[in-house]
């Protein structure tokens, strides 16, 4: 007997579904059912108290611009530009999670009413790819939500691996709404010289053979194309990048030497240019998966000589890394950093970076500010503690702080500051009994 479809509705009449009060999750990243969201906010003047369950989501975000955004609130786990956009408005709730933990926050944290989920045309037995962002958590949100909408896109990738398939039947509604994927720019970009510099330190670190965890920035971009003269490298990482495609593309990762999912690029999420989201279409080569699986540190273990590579907003003297934050304000999320930072360091040959520019813009006395400091302002976000801390990165030099007495550590990091910075550290390091 075949299998009952699901009826079909439009945007509006799936947005019209929603009464006050209620939770309701809409996307995350790319995997955003932007045509329902829009419908949904369009109602503004009838609701009220509606939560929205969100992450990093790219602009706009109607909900934000609406006739009474008041009737809506957002709560989310990783902050983009609209969430902390609202939060600036004083309408955002954040929970900090690690994201190989995003489970507990779908499980017991936000759980939905309803969801809207952004998913690929179905193939032929009926089953649609919960697509480029979403395959890293939307299984865990159809387990909680009594009520499923899949927002069927075109242009939205239909990728494989673990979880990523879903029939038709888990949703109790479909719409249908062709929306163009949020992207941003591919191909390299010029390095200024504090990236470029920080960029080869990171590569005469990385040996043939390697697995590559790369983020998003002028320095994974650098990186990443810096390792073209490299061979036989494998990817296991949380972001698909253009930079990452491009190597696969050219050979350069074949994936030859992973241990965990061998022959295939494992991602979280893709993140990139319309080119990205048209190669990762039924590409048997990629492996996305649910981020408690992607991000477990034991399975990023797996691979030897696992290459992590993040970044940080500023390290003290110690050695704690802040990250999500400047102070007591959020700006991002704890993200994967953590997650990637102890994966890597198990891996046999694996190696943790941690890579910023040493400072960031001036003081209002004209003075250079610097990313490492003395210590913290009080009620700072510490993303990443001294002890899980390996390398770390500036324009000045590379350092592994691990094996590193505290004293070591900050003479360490000291030299890693920009010239100017160096002496106000000195002194400070002193007056904290380090020195």
């Amino acid at each position: 007997m075949a299998t009952q479809m699901p009826p079909e509705l439009t945007p509006a009449q799936a947005a019209a579904l929603v009464t006050s009060g209620q939770k309701v999750y809409i996307g995350c990243c790319t995997s955003y059912a932007r045509a329902i969201a829009d419908a949904l906010a369009a109602r503004s003047e009838e609701l009220e108290n509606v939560t929205i369950g969100c992450s990093n989501i790219i602009p706009p975000m109607t909900f934000l611009d609406c006739a009474n955004p008041d009737a809506f609130h957002i709560f989310t786990y990783f902050m983009g530009y609209e969430e902390r956009r609202a939060l600036k408005a004083g309408r955002t709730d954040f929970t900090s999670v690690h994201l190989g933990q995003v489970d507990t926050w779908c499980h017991e944290t936000f759980l939905p009413d309803i969801a809207f989920l952004d998913v690929s045309l179905p193939d032929e037995n009926g089953f649609v790819s919960l697509s480029a962002s979403g395959c890293c958590m939307h299984p865990y949100i159809i387990e909680e939500t009594p009520t499923v909408v899949f927002q069927i896109n075109r242009f939205s990738p239909y990728v494989t691996g673990l979880d990523t398939l879903v029939p038709l039947s888990a949703a109790q509604y479909l719409v249908r709404a062709d929306v163009e994927k949020e992207t941003i720019p591919g191909g390299v970009m010029e390095a200024d010289p504090e990236t470029a510099a920080m960029s080869q330190y990171i590569l005469d670190e990385i040996p043939d053979g390697a697995c590559l965890q790369i983020g998003i920035g002028g320095v994974a971009n650098a990186v990443t194309y810096g390792l073209r003269t490299k061979n036989d490298l494998g990817c296991h990482t949380e972001m698909m990048s253009d930079a990452l495609m491009v190597l696969m593309q050219e050979g350069v990762i074949n994936n030859s030497r992973p241990k965990f999912i061998p022959h295939r690029s494992v991602v979280g999420f893709a993140f990139g240019s319309k080119a990205l989201y048209e190669f990762l279409d039924h590409n048997e080569k990629m492996y996305f998966g649910p981020f408690p699986v992607v991000n477990h540190p034991a399975n990023i273990a797996q691979n030897e000589n696992m290459i992590s590579i993040n970044t940080a907003m500023s390290i003290d003297l110690f050695g704690q890394v802040a990250a999500e934050g400047i102070g007591p304000h959020q700006f991002s999320g704890t993200g994967g950093q953590g997650d990637y930072i102890r994966g890597a360091q198990m891996s046999k040959g694996g190696k943790s970076f941690l890579a910023f520019k040493s400072t960031v813009g001036q003081n209002p006395d004209g003075s250079l500010k610097s990313r490492i400091v003395p210590y913290f302002p009080p009620a700072t976000i510490v993303t990443t503690p001294r002890s899980d801390v390996q390398y770390v990165v500036t324009e000045q030099g590379v350092v592994n702080l691990k094996p590193l007495t505290t004293r070591d550590r900050a003479r360490a990091l000291i030299d890693l500051a920009h010239p100017d910075c160096r002496p106000e550290l000195v002194e400070a390091a002193k007056k904290l009994g380090i020195f």
